[in-house]
């Protein structure tokens, strides 16, 4: 990955490269997470486009090293609050992609019942706390995760911690200064990790921030943060590792930034005019699927062979995730609005336009 930003400054922050200590192994595993995941979003792209999704549909395309990366180092006890680029990380997690995909198609074999869609998926068992639709909307409650946890557990190597996702364009609000502010003051047990793809919707960086190394903001709160190479999982997941580090065993916050390039438009419906030629075609020499399984067939961890046996392997699944999809069934339009309260609530919306209002 290029260390140059479009304006030609330096993007290399403190420490931004990680000895490896994978296995051959681990990174052809790594290397299978990667195509699951492209497979994936390159399908829902495509059932977008064939009107099975509905609603907003952002996806992971690009970023699938950072995925397989933080997700590679966060433990089962850990709670993952993501955004609304979130298919890949529930993949990660453990989630089925035939539920997963169900989700998306709105039924109710999906891992919210069809309720949440592209951007809500939501699963309890594997901590993973729900995907938000509002641009920062998951930090508050991520560090009130944190807080939660702080109370109830003492900072050691088998304390959980939380790990909180954002994209660049969330560093600039006010929940990002306030959640890490709270988080520096009251030493809570949380990562922040900011997935830099270096172009927000539709501005880059260096044009929408006056302190274009995002990290570099975490020293206003005096909390430690890394910016790291985001095409390689090998050094995300130790970067990540090192952040889960401080934050389980001295409860100290942590600001990871990982530096990727995201693939398409901002959602599956921006045609991303926005961008020149020339960072196309950057985009196009750093897509890390590509670029992990050169370097894996370079260094001899993975054969051409072995290569497109797990890519053809990865499309079965998702061949399967889809049909699994289809068959599923739509909720029933009668229960529109359950679940928008925990409890039954006095004039809750209950009913259609042109329903009786008076029971008579």
């Amino acid at each position: 990955m290029s260390e140059k930003t479009r304006s030609g400054k330096s993007t290399k922050g403190k420490s931004t490269r990680t000895r490896s200590t994978a296995s051959a192994e681990d990174k052809r595993r790594y290397y299978e997470r990667m195509v699951l995941i492209r497979a994936f979003e390159m399908r829902a792209q495509e059932m977008y486009t064939r009107a099975k999704i509905g609603g907003y549909c952002h996806l992971n395309l690009g970023e699938e090293a950072v995925v397989v990366g933080l997700m590679a180092a966060l433990e089962d006890r850990d709670y993952l609050f993501a955004n609304y680029r979130v298919h890949g990380y529930a993949l990660m997690r453990g989630l089925d992609p035939g539920a997963v995909m169900a989700e998306l198609f709105g039924r109710k074999d999906g891992v919210s019942g069809g309720w949440g869609g592209s951007m809500h998926l939501f699963d309890s068992e594997a901590r993973l706390m729900g995907g938000y639709g509002i641009v920062g909307g998951q930090m508050p409650p991520a560090t009130g995760a944190a807080l939660a946890l702080s109370s109830r557990q003492k900072p050691g190597k088998d304390a959980e911690a939380v790990m909180c996702l954002l994209g660049d364009g969330t560093a600039a609000i006010g929940s990002f200064h306030e959640s890490l502010n709270i988080a520096g003051l009251w030493d809570l047990p949380i990562v922040y990790v900011i997935i830099n793809n270096r172009i927000g919707m539709g501005t880059d960086v260096e044009h929408s921030s006056a302190e274009p190394e995002l990290y570099r903001r975490a020293e206003a709160y005096r909390l430690p943060s890394r910016r790291v190479d985001g095409s390689d999982p090998v050094v995300v997941r130790d970067a990540a590792l090192e952040a889960l580090r401080s934050a389980r065993e001295e409860s100290r916050p942590y600001v990871l930034e990982t530096m990727t390039y995201r693939l398409k438009g901002h959602s599956v419906v921006d045609p991303a005019q926005y961008r020149t030629d020339e960072d196309k075609e950057e985009v196009r020499a750093n897509d890390p699927v590509p670029a992990y399984r050169d370097k894996l067939v370079k260094g001899r961890v993975l054969t051409k062979k072995r290569a497109q046996e797990i890519d053809d392997e990865a499309e079965k699944r998702i061949d399967e995730a889809v049909e699994f999809a289809d068959d599923s069934e739509s909720p029933e339009p009668e229960r529109l609005f359950d679940n928008a309260y925990s409890t039954e609530v006095n004039n809750a919306p209950a009913g259609f336009p042109g329903d009786s209002v008076v029971s008579i």
